[in-house]
């Protein structure tokens, strides 16, 4: 057997045990628009999505995935593209509840059946005090170089003149 078979067949069993880590944070659905209609199948979408940071309070995060319709779109099975917009912004004071480390997965997604998931993660411009998030999406053999950056400056809220530094809540 080929090391990719191999790679591929223990890809397999750890998905279906359930080894595979759950999101850590929840999504919630803003709305979706319709990019190509289709006749007796579900239309291909645009869809919005907010998620909370779970370990930075005052850290909301919205994306853009496109969703496939068709009969693979229907029953699940599609492979979705690699497009996804993302856009990170301060809604409230901050506060870090734990210590975090540099690329630590914000929320996590599947795009396919079994190999291919998108993923928000998190770092520390611990020079300028700004939290960095990335969205890409990866597949277990081969990746995909798309991603999308955005940038929360650790900003005062309101009439709280302190400000947290995020390199203190880095391990």
């Amino acid at each position: 057997m080929s090391f990719r078979r191999c790679l591929l067949a223990a890809a397999s069993v750890l998905a279906l045990a359930g080894v595979v880590a759950p999101a850590t944070a929840q999504e919630d659905l803003i709305f979706k628009k319709s990019t190509v209609w289709k006749m007796l199948t579900p239309d291909d979408k645009l869809a919005v999505y907010g998620v909370d940071d779970p370990v930075v309070e005052g850290v909301a995060c919205h994306y853009t995935v496109p969703e496939k319709g068709g009969v693979s779109g229907m029953f699940g099975v599609a492979e979705e593209v690699s497009d996804v917009s993302l856009a990170c912004r301060q809604i409230g004071p901050i506060r870090f509840k734990e210590k975090a480390s540099q690329g630590d997965v914000v929320f996590r997604e599947r795009r396919s059946l079994i190999w291919k998931k998108m993923q928000i993660v998190r770092g520390c411009d611990a020079k300028r005090n700004v939290l960095i998030y990335m969205v890409y999406t990866d597949k277990l053999i081969d990746g995909s170089p798309q991603n999308s950056t955005s940038s929360v400056p650790i900003m005062p809220w309101g009439n709280s003149g302190d400000v947290p530094r995020c390199s203190e809540w880095v391990r």
